[in-house]
């Protein structure tokens, strides 16, 4: 597997700084989990070919987590697309799309499929031979769901998707031995008591979770653009669980 991440920042884009979106590659599959602002942009510059994608996981419904998705539908059609790209997503993500697309008469001249989610418990997406998916419950402001991707088959690969969240042990069973995780770590500690009134967590808090959860890796990330230097976050997160890493836009995880 490989993770290509192409936006780590949270609530607004900046000039360097994008809202969350990734690409995880596996064999045939290009999985793209949330699509922020100017996703398509940074698909371009990963020279990552846009028709390779055909299923898009929406954790929930805050603008920096799927602002991009409209718009990147639209560039398909613009395209000449003509096979299906499924959507999973919250209940409501459908409604927001179609309306979207009646306003502008910008109907896709290729098949649009939704499966909107509302289930608390985790539950099974997509499964083929190569590859499962599941979503992770989150505690979050709305309605949130993290995503485990799991390789079918004797090598055994595994990828959790867990932002945006609280500190929740809750997930530590769904993710346990992953290969690769990928945490929700808005806050530096000094900040615990914003990130518990956001429902965000802290990189203390993330390695917590990976350490617990024995890990392989952990990638922080939806970092608050309230700091200008990330080394703390790495600081902070290998005092507890050392194999950490930054995210940065861009960068790429072979696993």
């Amino acid at each position: 597997m490989e993770l290509i991440i192409l936006g780590c920042h949270s609530a607004t884009p900046r000039e360097n700084h994008h809202t969350t979106s990734q690409i995880l590659l596996f064999k045939k599959h290009y999985f793209m989990i949330d699509c922020g602002e100017g996703t398509q942009i940074q698909l371009r510059k990963a020279k990552i070919n846009f028709s390779r994608i055909n299923h898009i996981f929406i954790s929930h419904l805050h603008g920096d987590h799927f602002y991009g998705l409209i718009g990147l539908i639209s560039s398909f059609r613009l395209l000449g697309r003509k096979k299906s790209l499924h959507i999973f997503g919250p209940k409501g993500i459908k409604k927001i799309i179609i309306s979207q697309l009646k306003a502008s008469s910008s109907w896709t001249n290729y098949p649009l499929i939704f499966s909107e989610l509302s289930s608390l418990k985790s539950e099974i997406l997509y499964e083929d031979e190569i590859v499962s998916v599941k979503t992770i419950p989150l505690n979050h402001r709305i309605y949130t769901n993290g995503f485990l991707f799991k390789s079918n088959g004797k090598e055994e690969k595994s990828y959790a998707f867990c932002s945006d969240t609280m500190y929740d042990e809750n997930i530590i069973e769904l993710i346990k031995y992953t290969d690769l995780l990928y945490h929700d770590s808005t806050f530096l500690d000094v900040d615990k008591d914003l990130a518990k009134k956001t429902k965000h967590s802290t990189t203390i808090q993330a390695a917590t979770i990976a350490q617990k959860a024995r890990v392989k890796k952990l990638v922080l990330g939806h970092y608050s653009s309230r700091y200008n230097k990330k080394m703390k976050f790495l600081e902070e997160a290998k005092s507890v669980f050392s194999d950490s890493y930054l995210s940065e836009d861009l960068k790429r995880f072979l696993f």
